[in-house]
């Protein structure tokens, strides 16, 4: 597609965090008219009704999905998993191109989705067609894709920093474990105790830990296809106190020595040319600050010497560079656009 030419754009899932953040991006995306906008409730004549911040800038109604296939060339699906099958399906009969932000079509394997999500796949077939929306890792799989399965904010933030070490054949495959921290807005919108405010402000609390967690399939499939022999790892995800952002930390065993100077270096090799990843000088520390609301991965790595480690960090924001900024950033390889359109605006400060 001409990057003269703007596209027709649909979410489908609008009044949720993520496609409230899908919107916030696509209303300056320079090729890009926002024309539909669904949700299963709240649904209104005036956008700005449920979603306040689009006030004067996008003030569509929010409609039922039916109304979608003839008002855009390009839906974005900001659904929660399990419903974006059906929504996938119908949209793709229609000749849509279908960015999915739930977990539906991202494991290649219907049996490994049944195992972690509690039900049979609804449209095993789909999963052949659908590319696995992490650009760095699939840009040129993603070129003309029809579907993509857009990655999770844990999977994203834990495979930036292992996937050059992997695929170098600088770090083990069989010995992998990551500690992510995560802000409260990954649960979603719909309210819960163990998100509500006074629950959740003062402290920090692990969950879904030893292997229970659903993005562990994931995160081993992705790095598992880098590292070509499968990656089994440990992931701990704990909620920390904060609105947005993730800070993961992946320790490696390393196949050799290694000082953190050289794989900085390899980092910077394997991710010259993105619009995302910054690979931070030896000594510095990734912090969710600096990457907050932005489109902006940070990449850190240190060696622990004494216990023969590689330590490999890397903060994003969950809502952006984990979800929605990830989903436009993976449309902008598809459609020919410049892959950073509508992307390249710093994080907020302070």
């Amino acid at each position: 597609m001409s990057t003269a030419e703007r596209v027709r754009v649909a979410v489908v899932g609008a009044t949720g965090y993520t496609g409230a953040e899908l919107l916030r991006l696509l209303v300056g995306h320079p090729h890009v008219t926002v024309t539909a906008l669904c949700a299963r409730d709240k649904l209104t004549p005036r956008a700005s009704a449920v979603l306040p911040s689009l006030t004067g800038l996008l003030e569509l109604p929010i409609e039922p999905f039916d109304v979608v296939a003839g008002k855009a060339d390009v839906a974005f699906c900001a659904l929660p998993h399990g419903a974006s099958i059906a929504c996938v399906q119908a949209l793709r009969a229609r000749g849509l191109t279908v960015l999915d932000l739930s977990a539906d079509f991202r494991l290649r394997d219907p049996a490994v989705y049944a195992r972690w999500y509690g039900a049979e796949h609804g449209a095993p077939a789909m999963l052949e067609e659908a590319v696995y929306g992490l650009p760095e890792l699939h840009r040129e799989r993603l070129r003309g894709a029809k579907l993509v399965a857009v990655p999770g904010c844990y999977p994203t933030a834990s495979a930036l920093p292992a996937i050059p070490l992997l695929a170098a054949g600088l770090a083990r495959a069989d010995d992998v474990v990551v500690h992510a921290l995560s802000g409260v807005s990954g649960a979603g919108r719909s309210p819960a105790a163990s998100t509500h405010f006074p629950e959740c402000g003062e402290g920090a609390r692990s969950y879904k830990v030893a292997g229970t967690h659903r993005h562990t399939p994931e995160i081993e499939q992705t790095l598992s296809g880098v590292a070509g022999a499968p990656v089994t790892l440990t992931f701990t995800p704990t909620l920390v106190p904060m609105t947005r952002g993730i800070l993961a930390t992946v320790y490696l065993r390393p196949t050799r020595a290694v000082t953190a100077a050289e794989l900085v270096a390899e980092a910077r090799r394997y991710y010259e040319g993105s619009p995302s990843v910054a690979v931070l000088d030896p000594g510095a520390h990734p912090d969710t600050l600096w990457v907050r609301g932005s489109n902006r991965a940070h990449v850190a790595y240190f060696v622990d010497a004494r216990v023969d480690r590689v330590v490999a960090q890397c903060a994003i924001d969950n809502l952006v560079k984990g979800a929605s900024g990830q989903a436009v950033q993976a449309m902008n390889v598809c459609l020919g656009f410049d892959e950073g359109a509508g992307l390249m605006t710093p994080a907020m400060f302070p």
